[in-house]
């Protein structure tokens, strides 16, 4: 029996945005995953987020007997149930809703539960976190905030500005995500927060998710000990309800969209000197089949069972249970 096995809680991965087929979908069940927010969306508008939705549709339909499109805590425990995995629709921008605060209960009503307000640019809701400045969050922002709150929609605010990370905790109802980033203490880069976002985020009720992509970890060489020794402390920091982990798997693409991850439609390819390229990953983690890794190195770096169980997934359920809303109101 693994160390994943021996705690016994439900898993959840706060983000992967992989090209998805059978064989990841295999990957996550290997690795005991129960849950995962799946990014469908980043750049994409309307029009394109829908075809997207709707591919997702499709392989669910397609391999009934591994995966469920979930929509809530419930759908989520029965998925476990039945030996599926569920799936959390979310998008990594607010560009699938246009200009139009009315898109996101459309979306929601679709099946999608979580968004991040911004993807590393200013867009009509906010700044993100590569602008020089950020502007905050916007009117039009407000709007979409209140409206996510209404409809039972999760705010992610992972690739977002400082001050609009502030303005988003502030103006939600419910507590918020940020599910897929660092402490800036850990490794510094304009893609982690500093302590006063994460304390913030946790004072309202937040989780966030500690996450393993290279370029906010630190590199390849990044150690499973100095992953989990920083889980730990942000434990002992902010306290055990508020951590968990957020992969950010990036498997099965062309460095092709890797580019279209840096540069969107906003600049020409040529405004990167160095072509884009996916970063290695750690030798100790690589995929989704290697989450029993994490909760070896958990283990090991001292977090007692209740601690281990809230960072590989209750943690995201006892936030989902409180911000997903089940019916979207009429």
């Amino acid at each position: 029996m693994t160390a994943l096995q021996q705690h016994d809680g439900l898993v959840v991965d706060g983000l992967q945005i992989n090209n998805w087929d059978r064989g990841l979908l295999e990957q996550l069940r290997t690795g005991g995953i129960d849950a995962v927010n799946a990014t469908c969306a980043v750049w994409e508008g309307p029009e394109e987020t829908l075809r997207a939705v709707g591919a997702w549709c499709q392989l669910a339909a397609q391999n009934p007997d591994l995966v469920v499109l979930a929509d809530g805590v419930d759908e989520i425990r029965r998925a476990r149930e039945t030996g599926r995995v569920a799936v959390l629709l979310g998008f990594q921008n607010t560009s699938p809703f246009g200009d139009d605060y009315r898109m996101v209960e459309v979306f929601r009503r679709l099946g999608v539960q979580i968004a991040q307000l911004t993807y590393n640019i200013q867009n009509l809701v906010g700044g993100a976190c590569y602008d020089p400045d950020d502007s905050g969050l916007t009117r039009f922002g407000r709007h979409v905030v209140s409206e996510m709150n209404r409809v039972g929609m999760m705010i992610d605010l992972s690739h977002v500005g400082n001050r609009t990370c502030r303005d988003g905790i502030d103006a939600s109802a419910v507590p918020v995500s940020i599910t897929h980033s660092n402490p800036t203490w850990f490794f510094d880069t304009p893609r982690n927060k500093p302590a006063e976002v994460i304390c913030a985020l946790a004072d309202r009720g937040g989780v966030i998710g500690c996450c393993l992509y290279p370029n906010v970890l630190g590199g390849e060489h990044t150690t499973r000990e100095q992953f989990c020794t920083m889980i730990a402390r942000l434990v002992d920091e902010i306290g055990p309800d508020h951590v968990a982990v957020g992969s950010d798997c990036t498997q099965n693409w062309s460095e092709s969209f890797v580019a279209w991850l840096r540069n969107g439609r906003w600049q020409p390819p040529e405004a990167n000197p160095t072509p884009p390229t996916w970063p290695a990953w750690p030798q100790w983690f690589t995929g989704p089949a290697d989450f029993p890794v994490l909760a070896d190195g958990l283990d090991q770096a001292g977090l007692d069972e209740k601690t281990v169980r809230g960072v590989l997934g209750e943690n995201w359920m006892r936030l989902f249970a409180e911000v997903l809303v089940p019916e979207v109101p009429r």
